[in-house]
């Protein structure tokens, strides 16, 4: 006769995912056709798009382990030297990070969130675009890795500046 195995009780020894996303969000979208009708004649082919990108995160509640992460989507449409439209879209997601190293944190808010972000943001552009007749913007997939290499690079610059400048020379009274 043999010992039952004992069983686990439910949820004992499991650790919190890393990354829970409570919700998602549209923050702001606004969606503008400055020289609409006209431009409709004068378009002969897709307008030239220009896109920025951009991320942010705040704390929502630090005890919790509560963050928003922001991504910001910027499209300008133009033909020649007239704007046919301009496009923004602020998206947003309400996350839960169990990060185990305080290094891991920036990592996450940054390049993993955005990147679960980016296909709802992505089509809901694509949409807003299309809604105002215009070819869809369909965004190419985005390296939020180097976004964010590019944001640390950034901010180790300016510190740097900031220190040189505490340690310029003393002026003399």
């Amino acid at each position: 006769m043999s010992d039952p195995q004992p069983q686990a009780q439910p949820g004992a020894g499991q650790e919190a995912p890393p990354l829970v996303i409570n919700a998602q969000y549209v923050r702001d979208l606004s969606f503008e056709a400055p020289n609409a009708p006209g431009i409709f004649a004068e378009m002969r082919s897709s307008p030239e798009i220009n896109v920025s990108v951009d991320v942010q995160a705040t704390t929502l509640d630090e005890a919790r382990k509560l963050y928003e992460v922001r991504l910001k989507l910027n499209a300008e449409g133009k033909v020649g030297e007239k704007t046919a439209f301009i496009a923004e879209l602020e998206y947003g997601s309400a996350v839960t990070i169990n990060a185990q190293q305080p290094d891991h944190l920036n990592p996450l808010l940054f390049i993993e969130v955005p990147r679960h972000m980016f296909p709802f943001a992505r089509s809901i552009l694509s949409d807003m675009t299309r809604d105002g007749g215009f070819p869809p913007v369909v965004l190419q997939p985005i390296d939020f890795v180097a976004l964010f290499r590019r944001r640390v690079e950034a901010m180790q610059k300016q510190q740097q500046q900031q220190q040189a400048g505490d340690q310029g020379p003393a002026g003399t009274a």
